[in-house]
């Protein structure tokens, strides 16, 4: 892990030519912060929202930003998922070009294993602090950790295989995870039980996942429920082999995007109707649901930033997609309730009791935002 000077996945103006290949997205960083936007304040503005203002439309929209118990799918669901699929776009553009540079597979295997770890390592500290404690009570599943092993692993098969056998791999394992919990289940319970205590993932993670559970008796970030993330993130790779593909023209690609999305969605939906949608066990419908929503995401960020040249709306959320995983830790290291009030207390009180803390709720997005402009300007960007 270091600080440096350049941000380590390129992206630059697509092209205006049919057939012509696109070597650098800019609307990647966009849709990153847009995706890292509902983590650091975006979701708490909307509770504020429906707390001071409780009609039907904002009470709806605050929902959305809710998980839901178990099966289901509210929008807040797909945050975590779209952020490994961007990072699985981003594959093709930032391992090819490591390859034109002359580094070897093997290098980039050591790379990729490294940074897989890293993150995992960085889960365990976001989820634990820096503090010695016993073994019992730390919590290894983490959402870092999450995305560490699926990119990794994903990344893995996009090195060793061709697109054909990306495809492949995709299918086997959305399939053979539906086959797992379809066919077994924790002791005492009938197969393909789905129940938070009665599934076999949740059973396997209470028999070997070290430490302790998010929930006592389930975690959804725990072991076999990587399978489907690498899914996940492989849905991500194929996505950006077609986008750096030079086959088609920049609009018909944001067509073919819009189009699987759509296509992914009506699978999910269908899927649901056997394999419900949970992100808790990521389920292989949860796979096709939140992946239908990420490339109905690219195609539109993809067209009105990299197509039509739309930039210079999409710069706040590029300041912050460049430096994701820094303001995703600094959330735990960082009291940016102190810093907000102690800058914008005085703003809320003007404004009154009844909407204040909706103003308090979107100055301190400002001020996360400005900490992480101020090392844009320095050029410091936190690369794992």
């Amino acid at each position: 892990m270091a600080y440096e000077q350049k941000h380590d996945i390129s992206k630059e103006p697509s092209d205006k030519m049919a057939g012509l290949a696109p070597q650098r997205l800019y609307s990647l960083d966009a849709l990153r912060g847009f995706d890292m936007l509902m983590i650091i304040g975006l979701d708490n503005f909307f509770h504020k929202l429906a707390k001071a203002s409780p009609t039907p439309f904002w009470t709806a929209i605050s929902d959305q930003f809710h998980h839901p118990s178990w099966n289901g799918f509210h929008f807040y669901d797909l945050i975590f998922p779209l952020f490994l699929f961007i990072a699985g776009v981003a594959t093709p553009y930032s391992l090819e070009n490591r390859l034109k540079k002359g580094d070897t597979k093997g290098q980039l295997l050591k790379h990729v294993i490294q940074r897989g770890l890293i993150l995992v390592l960085l889960g365990v500290i976001y989820n634990n602090g820096l503090q010695i404690k016993p073994l019992a009570e730390i919590r290894f599943g983490s959402v870092l950790g999450r995305i560490g092993l699926a990119y990794m692993f994903a990344n893995i098969i996009y090195l060793y295989t061709k697109q054909k056998g990306q495809i492949i791999w995709f299918t086997i394992l959305l399939i053979g995870y539906w086959m797992l919990l379809r066919f077994t289940s924790a002791p005492g319970f009938p197969a393909g039980d789905l129940s938070m205590e009665g599934n076999f993932v949740s059973y396997f993670d209470r028999l070997f996942l070290p430490g302790k559970l998010y929930e006592t008796i389930h975690d959804p970030e725990g072991i076999l429920a990587t399978i489907p993330a690498i899914g996940t993130g492989l849905m991500g790779i194929l996505t950006g082999n077609f986008l750096k593909s030079g086959e088609y023209s920049s609009v018909r690609k944001t067509m073919v995007l819009a189009i699987a999305g759509i296509i992914s969605l009506v699978f999910s939906l269908i899927w649901n109707l056997d394999f419900p949608i949970n992100k808790n066990l990521w389920t292989s419908s949860f796979v096709l649901c939140t992946g239908g929503f990420s490339l109905l995401l690219i195609a539109l960020f993809y067209y009105i930033v990299d197509v039509r040249g739309f930039q210079k709306w999409a710069f706040p959320l590029k300041v912050i997609g460049m430096n994701s995983i820094l303001i995703y830790l600094a959330g735990e290291f960082i009291s940016w309730n102190y810093t907000n009030e102690a800058l914008f207390k005085w703003l809320g009180q003007l404004v009154g009791e009844q909407y204040g803390p909706v103003v308090l709720a979107a100055t301190i997005i400002l001020v996360q935002w400005l900490f992480l402009y101020f090392l844009y300007r320095k050029k410091i960007f936190l690369k794992v």
